[in-house]
């Protein structure tokens, strides 16, 4: 187990810039979360803290030890692939002790190693089966318990859950949370998908174009996203973002919303006639009994039950929102609601830069 300390990496591939002078420091035990769409750069820099790909410029550092010059076999790290990459040929126990005997580790130790793996993972009925006689879950805990047995400083997996149906992967990433509390490893995680990084990062890096857009817990990136990016990528339905502009009179600050007037805050640097977004939660949107001063009419376009809630698609002028209300409220499309926005819930936006405010 190790601290990662990344300094100003940058890579390209001839005139692609992939990652862009990018800075990050992984605690020791911390299980982070690298997050964004495809092409962003996430796999690139795992790929760069493994020792596959060289840097164009910067440093990394494993514990205190910087490795940015050394090849793979000597960073002391595993790695967990999408594909799994288990030998087709070779049983279980074989798959999972064939780092260990590259290293001319003794067999006994191996078998010992191999074993407590097993039984972490439960695998132990499986060791003597090949991997075509393996379920997609069982061959991807196979790559898990092989990488584990090295005992690494550094576990990297690159989307290893992708290949998985839906409910192996709810199964998986219970697995993942459990191995993770049991060994206190530190590991670096990549995924596309915002329900594994919510549900197993310590913390999050959301990147894009080659660049790291903000970087904090799961609930602080949902609740308080640093760029409209951030907060459109994060969440199903995504944030709400909403047009309006600001203005000053002598009743104190107001944002004008399709015309209509909703108190907001005096924020730092923002003058009269500015565009805003106003960026708000589906589940933080509340339904009034009646029009208030604070409240804005929309009208209701799509109601989908989802089960455990209902979403509801609305148009608010030219614009259009999202809300999510519990089960058993009845709305149909082309009625009109009243809604109104909590202050406390509210993520002012710079409409021109997409840069929270406050």
């Amino acid at each position: 187990m190790a601290r990662v300390r990344l300094e100003r990496i940058r890579k390209t591939f001839g005139k692609v810039i992939a990652l862009r002078d990018v800075s990050l420091t992984i605690e020791d035990g911390e299980f982070f979360v690298l997050l964004g769409p495809s092409g962003c750069g996430k796999t690139t820099l795992l790929r760069c803290v493994a020792g596959l790909e060289r840097v164009d410029h910067g440093c990394i550092f494993i514990g205190e030890r910087e490795v940015t010059g050394l090849p793979p076999r000597r960073r002391n790290i595993a790695m967990v692939f999408q594909s799994y990459a288990v030998f087709p040929h070779m049983k279980v126990y074989d798959n999972i002790a064939f780092g260990l005997r590259m290293r001319r580790v003794p067999e006994a130790e191996v078998r010992r190693r191999v074993e407590r793996a097993a039984t972490m993972l439960q695998l132990e009925g499986l060791l003597d089966r090949y991997p075509a006689q393996l379920s997609g879950g069982q061959r991807q805990r196979v790559a898990v318990a092989r990488a584990l047995v090295m005992q690494p400083d550094v576990l990297l997996m690159d989307e290893p859950l992708s290949n998985l149906d839906a409910l192996l992967r709810l199964h998986a990433r219970a697995e993942l949370k459990r191995l993770h509390q049991e060994t206190g490893m530190t590991i670096i995680y990549v995924t596309h998908d915002q329900v594994e990084a919510m549900s197993l990062g310590d913390r999050i890096a959301v990147m894009r174009e080659g660049e790291i857009v903000q970087v904090d817990t799961p609930m602080r990136i949902y609740e308080a996203p640093a760029t409209v990016f951030v907060g459109g990528f994060i969440g199903n339905p995504p944030m709400n973002f909403l047009r309006g502009v600001a203005e000053n009179s002598e009743g104190g600050w107001s944002f004008v919303l399709e015309g209509y007037r909703l108190p907001m805050p005096e924020i730092p640097g923002v003058v009269p006639q500015q565009p805003l977004l106003l960026g708000i939660r589906a589940e933080h949107i509340r339904i009034e009994a009646s029009p208030q001063p604070w409240t804005v009419p929309v009208t209701v376009s799509v109601v989908e039950p989802l089960g455990a809630q209902v979403l509801v698609t609305a148009y608010l002028g030219s614009q259009t929102l999202k809300m999510t209300l519990p089960p058993g409220r009845a709305v149909e499309p082309g009625q009109t609601l009243w809604l109104s926005f909590p202050p406390e819930a509210v993520r002012w936006m710079d409409a021109q830069s997409g840069q929270a405010l406050r």
